[in-house]
């Protein structure tokens, strides 16, 4: 449905450091740099990221990434974790989704739910 999403951030090098960190072990990586936005993806950016226009209360904003497996969400935790980020809550199945949804989800230095699930069975 989504082609592609754009989140504006208050320190754009600040959450170029936690996003280039916490996306690498879901296999995505910084693919273009434009002034001070940067596009994330896997082939294609498809995730960007810009300064907001003017200093106020963003809102909170929830997106989560797509991972191939368990172990690459518990490796975008861990990295999210030793970039910083606050823990919303550690990986584990959520059967209230569906019997296999694995997620772990953290705030990024905006504020943001930032997730990681896998859909896959353990």
């Amino acid at each position: 449905m989504l082609d592609h999403l754009g989140i504006q951030v208050s320190d754009p090098a600040a959450s170029a450091a936690f996003y280039d960190a916490v996306l690498a072990p879901l296999g995505a990586r910084r693919i273009l740099d434009y002034g001070e936005n940067v596009g994330y993806g896997t082939s294609e950016p498809d995730f960007w990221i810009g300064p907001a226009p003017a200093p106020g209360g963003a809102r909170e904003s929830h997106f989560a990434f797509t991972a191939p497996d368990r172990a690459a969400v518990d490796a975008f935790f861990a990295a999210a974790v030793e970039a910083g980020a606050e823990v919303l809550h550690e990986p584990k199945v959520w059967p209230e989704y569906h019997e296999h949804y694995y997620g772990a989800f953290v705030r990024d230095p905006d504020g943001n739910n930032v997730e990681a699930v896998a859909h896959a069975p353990a």
